[in-house]
């Protein structure tokens, strides 16, 4: 596997999905996804 693919999985699976984002009340993604579909 590439680095861009490398670097690509990472931010798709792991970071944008699992960060914090002050956005949205400091939750994940996921957390706030299961929040609002709730």
């Amino acid at each position: 596997m590439g680095e861009y693919a490398k670097a690509f999985e990472y931010i798709e699976v792991y970071y944008n999905r699992k960060r914090l984002h002050p956005t949205l009340g400091y939750m994940s993604p996921d957390e706030f996804e299961e929040k609002i579909v709730a």
